[in-house]
């Protein structure tokens, strides 16, 4: 199945726990075997057990492409001992580092918070090879929390402005859709886990809100 529903301790926000980069999906080590197989069978990507500075909110601390990533300054060294086997890594620090909140990346470009320094998105780029752009969507800036994204499309929080769609589709170069999951919350990127394989979403996703995630990742 190319889509499906699950809970992560309880709570429905899949994106806030679960962080696909490239080709790995970082999540945390206690999870039940029910939702590992879920995350290892639709998202089709190798599984590492993580925690970032204690904490198991992986997806809102962590965000990245096949080429690097970028992650929150709460790591601790040992934990970016971990990541560095995985690709290069940037930690954000100060008030701007819950990377997975704050940037949305594929592998063509990213799309990062205006709350980003000038010098901090020119290190993103860097060591994701991808052109960066700063804007908001639906006039927030926590843009990773308001979008998710894969190679082959991205799906948008649906106050997204007309100005804000042409900004992201340029750099990400993917077709943007709107929609929501877990019953109508326009934080898409909260409640949905992408790879290019498939999507993982909170278990209160409706039929109609997993139909247009299908459509907007292209997962058909």
């Amino acid at each position: 199945m190319t889509i499906d529903t699950a809970d992560i301790f309880g709570s429905d926000q899949i994106g806030i726990h679960v962080a696909c980069v490239g080709q790995y999906v970082f999540h945390p080590a206690e999870l039940t075997k029910p939702v590992k197989e879920k995350i290892d069978s639709v998202l089709g990507l190798e599984s590492v057990e993580l925690s970032i500075g204690g904490s198991n909110l992986i997806g809102a601390l962590l965000a990245g492409n096949s080429n690097g990533m970028a992650v929150a300054d709460i790591a601790t060294e040992s934990d970016i001992d971990v990541l560095t086997s995985y690709g290069d890594v940037i930690v954000m620090e100060g008030g701007v580092n819950t990377a997975g909140n704050l940037l949305l990346a594929n592998e063509s470009g990213v799309v990062a918070s205006p709350s980003i320094p000038e010098e901090g998105l020119e290190i993103i780029s860097e060591v994701m090879k991808a052109d960066v752009v700063a804007t908001t969507i639906a006039g927030q800036d926590v843009v990773g929390s308001l979008g998710v994204t894969n190679d082959q499309g991205i799906l948008l929080h649906p106050d997204v402005t007309p100005e804000e769609v042409m900004l992201i589709e340029q750099v990400m170069q993917v077709p943007p859709m709107v929609g929501t999951a877990c019953f109508g919350s326009p934080y898409v990127g909260a409640g949905i886990c992408a790879s290019n394989n498939g999507a993982l979403a909170g278990s209160e996703t409706t039929g109609p809100e997993m139909n247009r995630i299908e459509d907007a990742l292209g997962l058909i």
